[in-house]
């Protein structure tokens, strides 16, 4: 299974959430919204949902400054 995850194509042997996703990649402490496909996916949610082949996902955290 092929993701696009902020704009780097990446492949995943089986199929796989949201937030597992997040954890391979050793960002599940760091990203505070994510997208797919262009829809906000709230964070309470991300255990459940299902990632597809070619999903286009955008991961987010938030920087502070002035």
């Amino acid at each position: 299974m092929k993701l696009i995850i902020n704009g780097e194509t990446k492949e995943f042997e089986e199929k796989i959430t949201l937030e597992k996703l997040l954890e391979r990649l050793s960002l599940k402490d760091k990203v505070m919204a994510a997208a797919v496909n262009m829809e906000i996916v709230k964070q309470n949610s991300w255990d459940s949902y299902q990632l597809c082949d070619m999903d286009k996902i955008e991961l987010l955290d938030f920087v502070g400054g002035g």
